[in-house]
């Protein structure tokens, strides 16, 4: 796995997910002091954690078909740079308008990092690591959550919060110059790599597809469906959680900025065991079919996160909310290489960009509802309570689907 280049792509793409949930958690931590600054009510606040989606959803699709038509190592060279500049132009933002106006272009920029690793995992790593893979690259993301609180929290107090904004710019506008110097697009057993893994796509045909096609399939469609539930509870935690804790639970910034360290503790474990684990059970039944070890991680990990995000929402202590929260993280994030082993395992080679964009595009349309509809629950109920309830009932009706649904993909002769 870690062998001729392939750990140094690894190394990379962790630390773009270390980059990308540093600058987008950033916005959460600092929310309490925004809100401030700029006079925004929570359903205003909501509309903005919203507005990120727009341009990330859309960026998504056409993040995945980039990477398929100009390569995963340029497309994320690009959207790192896009990214890092519209993180720091936050410092810009007047008000309500300007923020929404930034935070959109941000979106954007972000939006094809989940395809490029995808895509990168499939030029550089056989069918039976790619979920390991997946899950190593992306555990990265918890861990950029994680510090985020600390390091956010620190400079916001200590400089204003402006001034952290422009810090996590500067990481990234670093990390796109050495990406562009060292990585490559594949490795130089391109032509091998290509045909690696040809075996667990279920009833392969010699044709090429369009990529039109799988867009059709209920494979593609409920893994997508289970994707946007994940994405509904990540972006409850990623853009309300600071936020409950002060308001909720009457914490102060200092100490909600350490506490919500332990949820992203949890997630990154959890991420980076989960395509190990789901890598483990696809040898162990590989006579039941690669779908069949998949699936059996996805539903029973997103159902015991729905029930303990549902559960957060009733409890009576800080303690045993955060407890809840963090277990349902670590579930989550448990499924997290799963949705994009799925998409590796029965699309070809030529359309796992887009086809993977595509799913990731559905699934992130939870970040434009989810945090607007919350902030429009708390101003209207004055409390989280059905916010949590609605986020695990939404995992549980996915999980459940994904058991009927998700099949292998007969494709045309």
């Amino acid at each position: 796995m870690f062998t001729k280049g392939r750990g140094m792509i690894i190394l990379f793409l962790f630390l773009a997910g270390v980059i990308n949930y540093l600058d987008r958690s950033a916005l959460s931590i600092a929310a309490p002091f925004i809100q401030d600054d700029l006079s925004l009510t929570a359903t205003q606040m909501g509309i903005i954690f919203s507005s990120f989606s727009v341009g990330y959803a859309i960026f998504n699709f056409l993040g995945g078909m980039a990477s398929d038509k100009y390569g995963a190592k340029l497309t994320l060279f690009v959207a790192m740079i896009v990214w890092s500049i519209f993180s720091g132009a936050l410092v810009l933002a007047v008000g309500f308008v300007s923020m929404i106006v930034i935070r959109i272009l941000f979106g954007m920029g972000e939006g094809p990092l989940s395809s490029t690793i995808n895509k990168m995992v499939n030029n550089w790593f056989p069918s039976n690591q790619r979920a390991s893979v997946v899950g190593l690259t992306n555990s990265g993301t918890p861990l950029g959550g994680a510090i985020a609180g600390p390091i956010v929290g620190f400079i916001a107090i200590s400089y204003g919060w402006r001034v952290s904004f422009i810090a996590i710019m500067v990481i990234g506008l670093i990390w796109a110059v050495c990406w562009w110097k060292f990585a490559k697009e594949k490795p130089e057993e391109s032509t091998e790599q290509e045909n690696v893994g040809k075996e667990y796509v279920a009833a392969a045909s010699e044709g090429k597809l369009k990529f039109t096609f799988y867009l059709k399939q209920k494979t593609v469609l409920f893994t997508a469906l289970a994707f946007f539930s994940y994405n509904y509870i990540l972006f409850f935690f990623l853009t309300w959680f600071p936020s409950y804790l002060v308001n909720a639970r009457g914490l102060s910034v200092e100490n909600m900025s350490i506490i919500t360290v332990i949820p992203w503790i949890f997630g990154f474990i959890g991420l980076a065991l989960g395509g190990f684990v789901s890598d483990f059970f696809f040898k162990k039944f590989a006579q039941k079919g690669v779908l069949f070890s998949r699936k059996l991680v996805l539903v029973t990990c997103l159902f015991l996160s729905a029930v303990c995000i549902g559960f957060a929402g009733l409890v009576s202590t800080t303690l045993s909310a955060v407890t809840l929260v963090a277990l349902s993280v670590f579930f989550l994030y448990l499924t997290g290489a799963i949705y994009w082993a799925i998409i590796n395992d029965v699309v070809d080679p030529d359309n796992v960009g887009s086809v993977g964009g595509f799913m990731h595009f559905l699934a992130n349309t939870a970040g434009i509802i989810g945090p607007t509809l919350t902030g429009y629950i708390v101003d209207t109920s004055g409390t989280y309570t059905v916010a949590f309830l609605l986020a695990g009932g939404l995992a549980i009706v996915a999980s459940l689907a994904v058991i009927r649904f998700v099949r292998p993909i007969v494709k045309p002769a």
